[in-house]
Parts: structure tokens; sequence; C-alpha cells
């Protein structure tokens, strides 16, 4: 699977987990260089309190476009140490 936004690939796996329809990648298969530490966190009453990346590809920024569990509840445990992405990020096999 791969994950596009402004044209460039800025996460690539093989092994990605679904959770609620959303591809969850393994932290090191993100680009590091397009992913800037975000101040939001959401939470979700079974996964636990989300952090959040902004986006800058190409000197376009996409704020809180991906997002991450720095701790998961037992149920969400599939998804620790995973990315996931929305706000108009391309996920293609």
């Amino acid at each position: 699977m791969k994950a596009i936004w402004n044209n460039k690939i800025i996460a690539e796996s093989d092994s990605t987990v679904v959770v609620e329809n959303n591809h969850y990648f393994p932290a090191d298969s993100i680009k590091n260089e397009y992913f800037k530490a975000s101040d939001t966190h959401t939470t979700c009453p079974w996964k636990g309190v989300a952090s959040y990346y902004h986006l800058d590809v190409d000197g376009k920024e996409n704020k809180d476009a991906a997002w991450f569990y720095p701790e998961v509840s037992d149920l969400a445990k599939d998804i620790k140490g995973r990315v996931a992405f929305w706000k108009g990020v391309e996920i293609v096999d």
C-alpha cells in the first residue's frame, strides 16, 4: 500500500492494518522528511488519545493529515506504532 499526497509517496508498506476503513502504516514506513509534529490531540473512546502530524510536501502543508496513537488501549493493540491518513491523502495498492 502507498499513501500519496501532493504527488509524493509519503508512506509505503506491504503490512498495513485496516481499522474503521483506515489503513494504518508501520511508523518506520513513513518518509519522515514530510512529517511535522502537531499539537493536536483527539480522543477515541476505544482506541485512546491520538496525536497528529502535519504534512509538508514541496512547500505545501496539509495540517493534521496523519494521526497515530502513542499509547493504545488493549482493544487497539493492532495499531500500536502505526500511522493513518485523511484530508486528501490517497491510499492506493
